[in-house]
């Protein structure tokens, strides 16, 4: 049940950061920083496709990503149409990669330890979607600020 509601929430979120990518007619204000704003729609949305990719892609489901987190924060005016792809990517591998997970894999030990301590496949994965809510809203919130 909750690889289900994982796989919704995953779906949902990374079909609606398509959207707000999609909302911005300049593409110049998607890489924008202004007023105190530290990271740009842009940036966070690489940032998003670089951390699913890396915590379900490659440790989860072997895909073999390699992720280079200082380049989810400093590469500029990459195009949107480039951006929707590497989403559409990630939603399948994310789809991809919790088709082949059971509810007793969700019980096992997560392979990392990402916050100083051990935690349960199924604990990570509800916090990388909410991870990805936060920052879904950090871009709308850009997006319309701009």
């Amino acid at each position: 049940m909750l690889i289900e509601t994982l796989k919704s929430l995953f779906n949902r979120d990374l079909h609606q950061l398509k959207v707000e990518i999609e909302l911005y007619h300049d593409e110049s204000k998607l890489w924008a920083i202004d007023k105190g704003i530290s990271n740009s729609g842009g940036n966070l949305c690489l940032h998003l496709i670089g951390n699913i990719n890396t915590y379900i892609g490659a440790e989860i489901g072997k895909t073999g990503y390699v992720r280079d987190r200082p380049l989810e924060f400093s590469l500029k005016d990459i195009p949107k149409t480039e951006l929707i792809t590497k989403i559409d990517d990630t939603i399948l591998v994310v789809n991809n990669t919790l088709d082949s997970l059971t509810e007793d894999d969700l019980e096992n030990i997560y392979p990392q330890i990402v916050f100083e301590k051990e935690m349960t496949t199924g604990f990570f994965l509800v916090h990388l979607s909410t991870h990805l809510a936060y920052h879904l809203g950090q871009i709308n919130y850009h997006r319309r600020l701009l």
